[in-house]
């Protein structure tokens, strides 16, 4: 059985969003507004040609848009890729309960979207942007950094999740395998370093690409947090064919990509991509990538290490 993305917590319209902004920001009303998608979090508007507004659409996304709101902008400024961090902040009106944001519109299409045939993502190029942007994103967090019982822990912290989930999916792919894959993963020796910050969700839909195929931005960080960055760098799995899989890796290592993170890495696609799986039963797009990510995963099979090559 699989799950679908929650329910909205408050419907959101166009009316509310223009009542919003010209009670917030009337230097704004003016600007054309026009819905772009409804993600699990949040809703999201155009606004003219330039802005976008994003609102949340239930508790958790409120958490999400607060730290944003909190962190963005300082980390932005260390970062080779564009961010959205917010322009203008928004606050409950009405009955509408949540803070809110304005942020900058990127053109382009998410990487997920370019599997679909919106073009062809340039992956020598998308190698070597990811592998800056993991680098310069992976710095120490300091202990204020927001917190994610989900993201950048131990690979163990993640086994009965995993497993319950890859009961779930069992009859759309090889369990008996992945299984194995995430024992091997849990065995490699956890991040003992510093907590560094971390995406949190760094998979293709979070990835804008531009008309030359070009990764030029990187979206949503509602799971911000800090610790283990084999968290981000599962990317890998999710995003790139075999050959430029290994070249990401390769500049990783070129960049201080210390032991056992690959690896480790390897088990956080598996995690992410059967949870992607279990959630997507009305979403075909996220489907593809959860089926994708997990054979990716399985194919890198000759690749599994244990704790022995760590020791």
């Amino acid at each position: 059985m699989t799950r679908d993305v929650p329910p909205a917590e408050f419907d959101i319209d166009g009316s509310l969003v223009a009542e919003l902004i010209a009670s917030q920001h009337q230097d704004l009303a003016h600007l054309p507004l026009t819905f772009l998608a409804s993600g699990w979090d949040n809703d999201i508007y155009r606004l003219g040609d330039e802005l976008l507004v994003r609102l949340p659409r239930r508790q958790f996304g409120a958490d999400l848009i607060h730290m944003e709101q909190r962190w963005l902008p300082e980390l932005a400024r260390g970062l080779p890729l564009d961010v959205p961090e917010p322009l203008r902040h928004g606050t409950p009106q009405g009955d509408y309960p949540w803070p809110w944001s304005i942020c900058r519109y990127f053109p382009g299409n998410s990487a997920l979207d370019y599997s679909f045939g919106a073009g062809e993502i340039d992956f020598e190029s998308a190698a070597m942007s990811l592998a800056s942007f993991c680098s310069a994103m992976h710095k120490p967090a300091p202990a204020s950094a927001p917190a994610n019982e989900y993201r950048g822990v131990p690979l163990s912290d993640r086994s009965a999740l995993t497993m319950g989930y890859l009961a779930e999916v069992e009859d759309l792919v090889g369990v008996s395998t992945l299984v194995d894959i995430w024992n091997n993963a849990v065995s490699v020796p956890p991040w003992d370093g510093p907590p560094l910050w971390i995406h949190g969700d760094l998979h293709p839909g979070n990835l804008i690409v531009d008309r030359a195929g070009e990764i030029t931005a990187v979206i949503d960080f509602g799971d911000l947090t800090s610790g283990d960055p084999a968290t981000d760098i599962a990317v890998a799995w999710m995003l790139f064919p075999d050959n430029y899989r290994s070249k990401f890796r390769d500049l990783l290592i070129d960049q201080g990509m210390l032991p056992g993170t690959w690896e480790r890495a390897r088990g956080w696609a598996l995690a992410i991509g059967v949870t992607v799986l279990a959630h997507s039963s009305r979403s075909p797009v996220y489907f593809d990538l959860g089926v994708r990510t997990l054979r990716a995963v399985q194919s890198d099979e000759g690749d599994l290490v244990g704790i022995e090559d760590f020791m």
